[in-house]
């Protein structure tokens, strides 16, 4: 197959990811909801988190069907089940039925369509790894974008179930059409007289790990922690933008919602952005400097009154947040090699879903507790100065020969624990 029809799959990669995004534009139908069925909003807030709690636990299940049978049945299934899920909310009466169609079914589906561009994509782009990983989940980053207006609109002129339905459909045509160009190369393919660099071929295993290898390494769990880390601090932001903004800059509700969109559009940026640079100087440089850059803005935030300041440093925020997402894969994939890394990288998601439930709540707790954001955001820039040290420490898995005990004198690989 010709090099150049790789750039196909990562355009339907993309797109893909863009359709599965869209779930981060939940917010739009929370008052609307609200006010048509007299729910709560925790009670419609707990759609988006239960989809997203499924979401890493199905990645997980999709990487490993995806080793058995191929990436094409996984996004196909993925992407209907998505669609499916949101189209059937379209009916919703009761707060459990959208819990089991928006939350379970379309969850499912997004675990299962997200893990495969990422998986697909590092094989076909061994010289990119970085680079089209974080384009491929800054697609996902930017899903909300392009979904909170469209739906915004539709809510307004068809109403809100309609919108539902309209978007399961959208969400459908673009997810399966797009999981048709998911295929992996022939073994062992890689791009005509391309050989990985010097700096990069030291940070890289030398071994394809099977996922029980993997979780044989203490390194597995040392990106798991990195990838912890990083959510932690960023999604600690997202569940209280607004109330941070107003605090600390007297912004109006308006202002404020304003801010975070603009702050939102880092999240994406820095998926591509970061991902990009990891490429040149290798994923551990790139941990130690988003770490370090996080350290520093959230240490300046509790004393950044004016909207302009406070606007760009929570932009950074974002930025470092969704590099985290743009260059772990490509991580897990230089350690523990390409075939396996659905699987291996769908386990490690489960530290988005662990973090999505201890960033906001230390931060809220913290901030019930002192009255005010500012000792939680220096906290959080001592956790981030602390976790430095992770990517410092962290190297490559190492291969040690062994003797089999079925062929006496024949030497066998495994990983070093």
């Amino acid at each position: 197959m010709k090099t150049r029809n790789r750039w196909y799959i990562a355009l339907a990669g993309v797109l893909m990811q863009i359709a599965l995004g869209g779930v981060y534009a939940w917010s739009v139908f929370r008052v609307p909801l609200a006010n048509r069925f007299g729910w709560s909003i925790s009670e419609v807030t707990l759609t988006f988190t239960i989809s997203i709690f499924v979401l890493g636990i199905a990645a997980f299940f999709g990487g490993l069907w995806q080793n058995r049978k191929g990436p094409r049945i996984v996004a196909l299934t993925g992407g209907a089940l998505y669609g499916l899920g949101v189209f059937l909310a379209s009916f919703s009466n009761r707060l459990s039925w959208l819990y089991l169609t928006y939350g379970l079914i379309g969850g499912i589906g997004l675990g299962f369509a997200y893990i495969v561009p990422v998986a697909v994509l590092v094989k076909w782009f061994p010289d990119r790894r970085g680079l089209i990983t974080g384009v491929a989940v800054g697609g996902f980053g930017a899903g909300a974008l392009i979904t909170a207006p469209l739906a915004t609109r539709l809510i307004q002129s068809v109403g809100v179930l309609n919108t539902f339905a309209y978007l399961g459909i959208a969400y459908l045509l673009v997810t399966v059409l797009a999981g048709l160009f998911m295929h992996n190369p022939p073994d062992g393919w890689k791009p005509e007289g391309w050989a990985p660099k010097r700096s990069q071929a030291s940070q890289q295993a030398g071994h394809d790990y099977s996922l029980t290898e993997a979780l044989k390494t203490w390194q597995w769990y040392a990106l798991w922690l990195l990838l912890f880390l990083n959510t932690c601090a960023g999604i600690s932001i997202i569940s209280q933008e607004a109330p941070i903004f107003q605090e600390l800059t007297a912004a109006t509700a308006v202002a404020a919602a304003g801010m975070v969109g603009i702050a939102s559009i880092g999240n994406a940026a820095g998926r591509v952005f970061w991902a990009w640079v990891s490429d040149s100087i290798t994923r551990r440089a790139t941990f130690m400097a988003m770490f370090v850059v996080q350290a520093i803005l959230f240490w300046l935030l509790p004393n950044s009154h004016g909207i302009p300041l406070m606007t760009i440093i929570a932009f950074l925020v974002l930025m470092c947040y969704g590099g985290g997402f743009g260059t772990m894969p490509a991580f897990a994939a230089d350690y523990f090699g390409s075939r396996n890394v659905g699987p291996i990288y769908g386990l490690m998601l489960t530290a988005w879903g662990s973090a999505s439930a201890f960033g906001p709540l230390l931060i809220a707790r913290m901030r019930q507790a002192d009255g005010s954001y500012g000792a939680a955001l220096h906290i959080i820039a001592g956790i981030m100065a602390a976790s430095v040290l992770v990517p410092i420490l962290i190297s490559p898995p190492k291969l040690v020969a062994l003797k089999s005990n079925n062929l006496p004198g024949a030497a066998s690989l495994a990983p070093s624990r």
